[in-house]
Formats: C-alpha cells, structure tokens, sequence
C-alpha cells in the first residue's frame, strides 16, 4: 500500500512539474524584451529599433526596450548580446560591423557565437559633401583625390563599422586615399560634416537627407541599385558611369541556446510585424528601407555577405591575423 501512495505521489509531483514547465514556456515571454543597438541613439539602426519597439509584434505582448551598448565600432553590443542569458529576452540589432570585428579585432565575437533571427533590410551608403568643398559630382570628388592623395577628409566609424568599411570600398574601387576620421557612431559623423569638420561621408541617406534638403550638406551619389526615396534628386553611382555598391544591413539575432519554441515564436512575431503594411509605411518615412527574410534566408544572407566583406578586409590588410 505504501508503495502505491508512493508511486502516486511521484507520478503527481512529475505531473505538475511537467505542468509547471509547460505553463512556463507557453507563458513566454512573460517580462520585458530588450532589443540591443551598438551604436549610440539617433542613427539608423537605432531607429529601425526603436520603430519595432514602439509596436511589439501582436505574439509577443510585452513592452520591449531598446538599450544603446556603445562602443569598439560596435563590438561591446554583440558581446552583450552574446554573453547574455539564452532566453529570448536579449535580442540584437547587427550589420556589416559585426562580420568585420570578427575578422579585424581577436577579442570580437565571432559570428558562429550569434543565432540569425530576421533580415530587416538592406541600407546603402551615400556620399556626401560638405556644402564649401565646391564638390558637385562623384566625378569632381574622384578626379580631386586623383590629383591630391588624402586631400579630402572623410568622417566615418572607427575601423570596421559600415561606413568606414565604405569608404575603404571606396578607396579600393577608385584607387583613391581619403584621410579617414573615426566617430562613435552616425550621428556624431553627420554632425561633424553639417559643422564643417570633416569634408565628407560615406553615410546612409536618412541621416543626412534633412541637411541635403536646406542645402548644409550635398549628397552626390548613392551606392545603391537605385535613388533613395529621400533623395531622389541624387543620382547613383552608376547614373554617374561609376560601377559601385556598397550596402550595410539590418539584422536581428539572439545569443547561441535560445530554446527552439521561443526562438521560433520571436522569428514568427518580428517576421510577421515588419511584414505588416502599417510597420513598413512608418519605416518608409523614416527612411529605411524593409525587405523581411525569416532565419533561414537570413542565415544566407550573413554567409554571403560574410565572405564578400572578408574579402574586402583581406584587400585593404585589415585582418588581424
């Protein structure tokens, strides 16, 4: 008799751990999610974060935080990503910054230790000028560099970051020097090329559009494809005769370990949001561009572009080796 009392009680207390653990994972998520940007407030990546932010995907009805880990162009916030708890509530935002620190910098994290989640979209540089350089065209700004070698002087991310990543495309393409200046991130590079500091940028459009407008600051070319829809008066670099691309991209990962049903109900939920036509009309006036793939085009995705920036840092000797 004791022994059945006994095996009864074991049979229930497995019953409501089992019961326990389900209601646990059907709970997810539960608390706050925290998206990390690694560059400071006010660029592009920290837009598009805070847009997903502001109307979390209807799956995951919690509030969700955006939380700027600065710093070492952009390694300190892939770090935090990725030494944080696997639970699904740390999710980052990357670009092409986080495939070169792994290349460039011995103490980044390498890109087998990032769990892909959602593509968000591409982002293109552009080149822009300050307004007393008397630069117009990609043209004049090339021509200007052939003739004086380091004549110009170029605001970008410290090595690594896309747009120091683009102006060394830039340097490669053209066979050109640009004095290359460092900034902790695209806001402080903007404003050092509305000031005057610097003489150039190789930014994305949306940060400089405003200033490209009231005339402080002229774009002249886009490395896309096509014209960006906030400056569709600046003509690519192909309109210009010039066969050059150089494009960033959005991205959301998580920590390598997330269990399989929350990484999949977040994959689900952020998949489904940016493919919402509200979602995309407010991302369109922000300027950012939105092309949703889910894990698996994303996982593609970074092993095609891994091996395209690995190449450009191994023509520029940026690999540490």
């Amino acid at each position: 008799m004791k022994i059945v009392k006994l095996l009864a009680t074991a049979t229930l207390a497995v019953a409501m751990l089992l019961g326990l653990s389900g209601r646990a994972l059907a709970e997810f998520p539960d608390k706050p999610i925290t998206i990390v940007v690694p560059w400071p407030a006010g660029g592009a990546y920290d837009l598009a974060a805070r847009l997903m932010a502001e109307k979390p995907p209807e799956n995951l009805p919690v509030s969700m935080v955006v939380n700027n880990v600065t710093g070492a162009a952009g390694s300190n916030g892939v770090r935090h990503v990725a030494k944080s708890d696997p639970d699904g509530y740390t999710i980052g935002m990357m670009g092409t910054h986080a495939i070169a620190q792994s290349y460039m910098n011995r103490n980044a994290t390498p890109l087998e230790d990032l769990e892909p989640l959602v593509f968000i979209g591409p982002e293109p540089a552009s080149l822009a000028v300050a307004k007393d350089t008397g630069i117009e065209n990609v043209k004049q700004y090339i021509e200007q560099l052939k003739a004086q070698p380091g004549s110009i002087i170029n605001g970008n991310d410290s090595p690594g970051g896309f747009s120091y990543i683009a102006a060394t495309m830039l340097e490669n393409h053209f066979d050109v020097k640009l004095s290359k200046v460092p900034y902790q991130g695209y806001a402080p590079t903007a404003s050092a090329l509305v000031s005057g500091e610097v003489m150039s940028t190789t930014l994305p459009i949306p940060l400089l559009a405003e200033q490209h407008k009231a005339g402080k600051v002229k774009i002249i070319g886009v490395a896309a494809e096509e014209r960006h829809p906030f400056a569709p008066d600046v003509p690519t670099f192909k309109e210009q005769g010039y066969d050059f691309i150089a494009e960033d991209f959005y991205m959301l990962y998580l920590p390598k370990g997330v269990p399989e049903d929350r990484r999949e109900k977040l994959e689900k939920g952020f998949y489904a949001l940016l493919n919402d036509e509200a979602f995309q009309k407010k991302a369109a006036e922000l300027g950012l561009v939105i092309m949703p793939r889910d894990a698996a085009a994303t996982r593609a995705y970074l092993e095609k572009r891994n091996q395209e920036v690995k190449a450009i840092l191994e023509d520029a000797n940026l690999i540490e080796g």
